[in-house]
């Protein structure tokens, strides 16, 4: 009898915590349409991180790698696994400095971020912009016009292909940027969500 008690015990505690890590896990939403309105609360989160996949093809290349995000109000870490020539690379970007750490293949520094990381990638990436543009909007202080699955600013089109729950936000899993000469595709498995006031 005191064996049954002890199995049933057992079952009940692993059936809670199936249940807790169940509860845990972003859940894609297919059907939820993009709403920038819906969204303006986001500019005041200064704190965020991601893990996730980029993937960037250009008329003469094309690569892909893991990535983790990691965004304060003063700096962006981008750990990108593969790309960049062999192994992982870490972008460090303020907003007057990038560097690039290839951990024992050297760090270079450059003052023209975005320059610097089109000269490093072989393609134009719109890093300052892109820092808004995973947390699903606009660039502040850049006109744009709303899409039905996004919005284009600048020359770039922005689209999210879904969205995932986190928390009571509903936050992007897919998106493509894109531009007549680059595409790229994102993948975000994990958000983590700092600060954030109720929308």
């Amino acid at each position: 009898m005191a064996l049954r008690l002890k199995i049933r015990t057992l079952c009940g505690a692993l059936l809670v915590a199936s249940a807790l890590a169940a509860c845990s896990t972003a859940l894609v939403i297919p059907d939820q349409p993009y709403l920038k309105s819906a969204r303006n609360h986001l500019y005041a989160l200064r704190q965020w991180s991601l893990e996730g996949r980029l993937a960037m093809s250009a008329k003469k290349d094309s690569w892909s790698a893991n990535m983790a995000w990691q965004h304060d109000a003063s700096v962006e870490e981008i750990k990108l696994s593969g790309p960049l020539g062999q192994g992982a690379a870490l972008i460090r970007l303020t907003k007057a400095q990038v560097v690039i750490d290839r951990g024992g293949k050297g760090v270079q520094t450059s003052t023209n971020p975005e320059q610097f990381i089109e000269q490093q990638l072989g393609m134009a990436v719109p890093i300052h912009s892109l820092r808004y543009w995973v947390v699903g909007l606009p660039e502040p202080g850049v006109s744009f016009f709303e899409t039905e699955a996004g919005f284009k600013q600048g020359q770039w089109l922005v689209a999210y292909k879904e969205m995932q729950s986190v928390g009571n936000q509903a936050m992007p899993r897919k998106i493509t940027v894109m531009n007549d000469q680059v595409r790229l595709k994102v993948i975000i498995d994990q958000w983590t969500l700092n600060d954030i006031k109720p929308n």
